[in-house]
């Protein structure tokens, strides 16, 4: 599994690279937006990264688990629910915040979407598994998840700014976008729902 997550990372990083770069562009063309905005923007951003977490974690472990038959729902929805909140709460909250603590913005806060808004993120959570019980997919909803957290992580540091950012900010926001996506989206997509796994099934992926 140690490898296949290597080269998974492998994999993802141009991808990354790429979501990151709009990240920046996103910023510079919206970082004097009202703070109440950027919230908002970041509520609607991060509960959809939160579905298709949900439904890619899920559906690496009911792929990998049970392969055509049916899974253990009471454990399904513990991967998925906990994979999807815990690993999109690091990336699109956590990281960020330490991103706006290192560099020091005035208007730095902490957001944790299940908790503040949990009416809206667990719910959206639940949907996720659900959808991947009935009908498991990874490859697509993938590469909206990683675009997604990319744009909410920028949303929570937006929130956080005063003043017009140097380019040496730009660049350490660039390298925090960079790890706040890859990493735990791989992880939340990737190692955490195979840990649960054992012996995979010889399926293929869809």
């Amino acid at each position: 599994m140690t490898g296949q997550i290597v080269q998974e990372l492998k994999n993802h990083a141009p991808f990354t690279v790429l979501g990151a770069i709009t990240g920046i562009a996103i910023m510079a063309l919206c970082q004097n937006i009202p703070h109440e905005t950027s919230l908002n923007i970041f509520y609607i951003l991060h509960p959809i990264h939160i579905v298709l977490s949900a439904l890619v974690t899920t559906s690496m472990y009911k792929l990998h688990k049970c392969g055509k038959v049916r899974c253990n729902l009471p454990v399904l929805l513990l991967v998925g629910f906990t994979g999807s909140i815990g690993i999109a709460t690091i990336s699109d909250s956590l990281i960020p915040y330490l991103g706006e603590v290192m560099l020091n913005l005035p208007n730095r806060g902490l957001h944790i979407g299940f908790i503040e808004k949990w009416w809206l993120v667990n719910p959206l959570a639940i949907l996720g598994v659900t959808i991947a019980y009935f009908r498991p997919s990874t490859k697509f909803p993938h590469a909206g998840h990683v675009l997604l957290s990319t744009w909410a992580s920028i949303f929570h540091i937006i929130m956080a700014i005063g003043d017009t950012l140097n380019w040496l900010s730009y660049i350490a926001v660039f390298i925090f976008l960079f790890i706040a996506v890859l990493i735990p989206c791989c992880v939340s997509d990737i190692a955490f729902p195979l840990l649960f796994v054992g012996e995979s099934k010889d399926i293929t992926d869809t």
